[in-house]
């Protein structure tokens, strides 16, 4: 049996910089993680880049989050994206933002970030135990005591919880952290993957997986979802479609889906032309050539596989040209380009999603501290609280900022 100030369950991005913090303050850590080594997820984040941060201040980041986004206040006043810069630096890791606004390490590599977490860790002398599953939360008189892990017991007053959610299973996420705070009283919402490629009914996009097309506009065709926008690269796939703009998408598809089965969506795939920009765009093309069919007009816009696909859902023919076709075939050739449906039918779950969405429900969690309002000394951090955010480095930076917090808050 050993005593510790605090013990940290998890050694993602929010639960290494808990560690961290909570070791400058001067408190006896352990860190304890299921599996062989830290950071397995941090080290997949980004494809192995790990977008850490973007620039956006932070109203506008929060609004990105929905309508629980001003919880992150204090975490964000705490840790802000500067902040956070500032902290990777002083670890001897230097970041750029190329775009001007997703910020990386320089070299783009995430074993970058993962090294320095760790030699701080180390350089605090923070206790670390692998291969160490926590099994139980203890508790007295509703305050926390202790952890049990398949084969020790370990005490503290103080637990940060930070497990992390269901996606990408394969990293170790097998939702641990859930069935913890569930033990102790909390309330954890309903659970959707997230962040994922999704599949359609439509098998015409088979034929069209060879381009990134640009700037797509998606938006769900239900008059209760009409909101529901986004904007991006879209990839087809051989059964549905991925890219940035599905990532961020899917966040909000899943749940619909959960209770609809199916969820139709129009994508404009001509950078967010209307019909009447599309019949001007022709019209500019013929005077500009007068020989020019359908197919050679759109080739500016659109990839020659997406133009073959579209003309043959309409039923024409993309070597005549445009103003050789029928008044009503040209009007739903033009309605198409501006607006294509598609139709959600699935996704692959968990195993495909880069995040949870849902998790331990806010109003249990007191947001100056991340503490729990029900049991004193159990803090949570990270994606395991039902907050989550689109992809561009929102997430990661939440779960170092309330990851800093909950570990601040205990000095």
């Amino acid at each position: 049996m050993s005593n510790y100030d605090v013990i940290v369950v998890g050694s993602g991005a929010a639960g290494m910089i808990a560690a961290i913090k909570a070791g400058r303050d001067g408190k006896k850590v352990l860190l304890l993680e299921k599996l062989s080594k830290l950071g397995a997820k941090l080290k997949a984040t980004g494809g192995g880049r790990c977008n850490l941060t973007n620039t956006l201040g932070h109203d506008e980041f929060m609004v990105k989050f929905g309508r629980n986004g001003r919880f992150m206040t204090e975490a964000l006043n705490l840790l802000s994206h500067d902040a956070l810069i500032k902290f990777f630096k002083e670890l001897g890791v230097d970041t750029h933002a190329p775009d001007g606004f997703h910020v990386f390490p320089i070299g783009h590599n995430s074993q970058t970030i993962l090294t320095a977490l760790e030699d701080e860790l180390t350089n605090l002398h923070v206790e670390i135990k692998s291969s160490q599953k926590v099994v139980e939360l203890l508790s007295q008189d509703l305050h926390v005591s202790g952890v049990k892990t398949d084969n020790c017991i370990y005490h503290a007053q103080n637990i940060i919880i930070a497990t992390g959610g269901l996606g990408y299973p394969a990293l170790g996420a097998q939702g641990d952290g859930y069935a913890l705070a569930l033990s102790l009283g909390h309330t954890v919402t309903k659970l959707f993957p997230a962040m994922m490629p999704l599949l359609v009914k439509e098998e015409w996009v088979t034929n069209c997986r060879a381009d990134t097309l640009p700037k797509v506009q998606l938006r769900v065709n239900i008059k209760k979802y009409k909101h529901l926008k986004a904007v991006g690269d879209l990839i087809f796939t051989k059964n549905g479609i991925r890219g940035p703009v599905v990532l961020d998408f899917a966040r909000e598809i899943t749940p619909i889906l959960s209770k609809l089965g199916e969820v139709p969506i129009v994508a404009n795939l001509t950078k967010g032309m209307s019909e009447d920009d599309i019949i001007h765009h022709f019209k500019n093309e013929n005077l500009k050539d007068p020989d020019a069919n359908i197919e050679q007009n759109l080739l500016s816009i659109l990839p020659k596989s997406v133009i073959a696909q579209l003309c043959k859902l309409v039923g024409i023919d993309a070597s005549v040209k445009f103003n050789k076709i029928s008044g009503k075939k040209r009007e739903g050739f033009v309605k198409i380009l501006a607006s294509t449906p598609l139709n959600i039918t699935g996704h692959d779950g968990f195993k495909m999603a880069m995040i949870t969405r849902g998790g331990i429900s806010l109003k249990e969690i007191n947001p100056r501290t991340m503490q729990s309002k029900l049991i004193k000394g159990l803090y949570f951090c990270g994606e395991i609280m039902d907050l989550d955010g689109p992809c561009g480095g929102y997430n990661l930076q939440w779960s170092f900022s309330s990851g800093y917090l909950a570990g601040h808050l205990l000095s």
